[in-house]
């Protein structure tokens, strides 16, 4: 796992630093600072909360609340002083920080005809911890691939939260992207409407999604696959979390111009994919040649099961 730990650090005021500076950010998912309240970390293997000598505590009763003084020193250092120069990333509740990080914000919502504006007087943060894996998808890769016809079978991976989906697709994509030792590279169009994926910084993909992977980062993932199709010729293309109808028309045009399909639904099985309408229409159609199922069972992206169109 690769994480600069100087980019994570760099959002915390002096007065935090060094009190998250000694945390065991091997395993951190998520750092939640809530003003007047204790800031709770997520683990791989569990909640806990900071302790005021940097301490992990189990009890938050324990833990000293967060000052106002101390989010808002977060807050200018993720905004780099320019709140209002982040409208539009405000409007989607987050803003990516350098090396693809997400900080999540919560606070008092500005709503003009019926749609979030912006937002104002920030409550709350949520750093969440990016992470490269390589090699995360070695074993699942052969599996999605057709050596005779030379083809990536049409994928979609199904996961509760969690479980690793979005660092297993980031490899995927990275490896259909570079190539391995037995299967070429290819040319991957990758929608990012979350900035997960890539965690474009600046216009530089702060992760590793491959040499031949062009990136549209905070698109609409119908739109973005969409404008790739008809600017960029992808032979592959890929989205994270697909559900409502234009998303899955976006797919069908795709697979109508014989591009490659990558791309995941939050769903703990079939049963649950097939009650959303728009997934159902997609499965009974055979859209998809493979789908696979991850959980935490045995360790964050654990495999459940890769099942062909025939046994879905």
């Amino acid at each position: 796992m690769r994480t600069n730990l100087g980019q994570l650090l760099a959002v915390f005021p002096p007065q935090l630093r060094g009190l998250v500076a000694a945390l065991p950010w091997e395993r951190v998912e998520e750092l939640r600072l809530r003003a007047g309240r204790p800031v709770e970390i997520v683990l791989h293997d569990g909640d806990c909360w900071l302790g005021g000598q940097g301490e992990l505590l189990p009890d938050a009763k324990a833990a000293p609340p967060l000052s106002q003084q101390a989010l808002a020193g977060c807050l200018e250092l993720v905004t780099k002083s320019s709140l209002y120069a982040l409208e539009e990333e405000l409007r989607g509740g987050y803003v990516t920080i350098e090396g693809g990080h997400r900080v999540g914000l919560v606070g008092r919502a500005v709503v003009r005809d019926g749609k979030i504006h912006s937002l104002r007087e920030i409550g709350g943060l949520n750093l969440r911890v990016a992470r490269e894996v390589r090699g995360a998808a070695d074993s699942l890769l052969p599996q999605l691939y057709d050596s005779g016809a030379d083809w990536f079978y049409l994928t979609l991976l199904i996961s509760p939260p969690r479980c690793g989906k979005t660092t297993l697709l980031r490899d995927l994509v990275r490896q259909v992207s570079d190539g391995t030792g037995r299967i070429r590279g290819r040319r991957v169009g990758l929608v990012d409407e979350r900035s997960e994926l890539a965690g474009v910084y600046r216009g530089v993909p702060q992760r590793d999604v491959g040499v031949r992977t062009d990136v549209l980062d905070a698109c609409p993932k119908a739109q973005g696959i969409m404008l790739l199709l008809r600017s960029m010729s992808p032979e592959v293309v890929c989205a994270d979390e697909i559900g409502r109808r234009e998303d899955a028309e976006a797919l069908e045009e795709a697979l109508n111009a014989g591009v490659g399909v990558l791309t995941t639904a939050h769903a703990g099985s079939m049963e649950e994919v097939r009650e959303r309408p728009h997934l159902r229409e997609l499965m009974a159609a055979k859209v998809f040649q493979r789908v696979v199922l991850l959980s935490r069972r045995e360790g964050v992206g654990t495999v459940e099961w890769v099942k062909e169109s025939e046994e879905i």
